[in-house]
This record gives C-alpha cells, sequence and structure tokens, in this order.
C-alpha cells in the first residue's frame, strides 16, 4: 500500500484539454518517492493507500497541479532582446539567462516592438487528467 516514503512505479498518460500531454508508455514506468514532492501534489493525493495493480483515472485541479496563472508571471521586453524573435511565434519557448540565473518562458504575444513573455509553468491554470496503473510498491 502506498504511504510516506513508498518507493512506487507508475504508468501513467495524462491528458490536458482532451489531448495527450505525457506519457510514461515506451519509456517505462516513473518511478518516485510518495511524500517526497517528486510529482505534483494532487497526484500523490490520488494514489495514498493504493496498491500494485491498482488502476485510477483522476483530474486533479490547477490549484493541485502546477497552480493557477499568475498575471504577475508577464513581463514585457523588447523585441530585440530575443535572438531569432523573426522565426519565433505564439507559443513558442525561449530561454536565457541573467544575473548567473536562467530561465524559460513561453512567447504570449508579439507587437511590432514587444515581446510578451509567460513565465508561468505551461501546464498552470489547466486541470491535469490523469490514467495510472500502479506497477509496484516498496
Amino acid at each position: 500500500m502506498i504511504k510516506k516514503d513508498s518507493k512506487v512505479a507508475i504508468d501513467y498518460t495524462l491528458t490536458v484539454d482532451g489531448k495527450v500531454a505525457d506519457t510514461s508508455k515506451g519509456r517505462g514506468p516513473l518511478e518516485y518517492t510518495q511524500g517526497a514532492g517528486q510529482i505534483i501534489i494532487g497526484l500523490e493525493r490520488a494514489l495514498e493507500c493504493k496498491k500494485a495493480g491498482d488502476k485510477i483515472s483522476v483530474d486533479i485541479p490547477a490549484k493541485d497541479a502546477y497552480g493557477e496563472v499568475n498575471k504577475e508571471a508577464f513581463r514585457r521586453v523588447p523585441k530585440t532582446a530575443i535572438q531569432n524573435i523573426e522565426q519565433m511565434h505564439v507559443g513558442d519557448i525561449v530561454g536565457a539567462s541573467a544575473n548567473g540565473h536562467t530561465f524559460r518562458a513561453q512567447i504570449a504575444e508579439i507587437t511590432d516592438t514587444e515581446v510578451v513573455l509567460n513565465f508561468n509553468h505551461p501546464l498552470a491554470g489547466k486541470t491535469l487528467h490523469f490514467d495510472v496503473e500502479i506497477i509496484s510498491v516498496k
């Protein structure tokens, strides 16, 4: 039975907005330690007290996944600050470094002079649907 500090292996398929966003199929099971913060809290809660062989389907609301969209996580930067912006589109991910920190952001808008970058996690504000099979619990 899955409890704190259990070593768990699961096969899963993550669906977001009706489309498969991630799956362990073809890669082998995902292994994690229950309660160690290695997977989203909503999925950890859903798997608590389950056992090897169990299958579950669960919807995880944004607040228990990657959080709600934070309006303060949007930044306007000059278009000239992003290399190759001419080849990029809304939705593309850009990465950069500043003051020793690296970051990734999604392009939310492109104007004639500026780019609006969204620093929220790409799945922020989304309900996540998981189909999970518990492979092993140790």
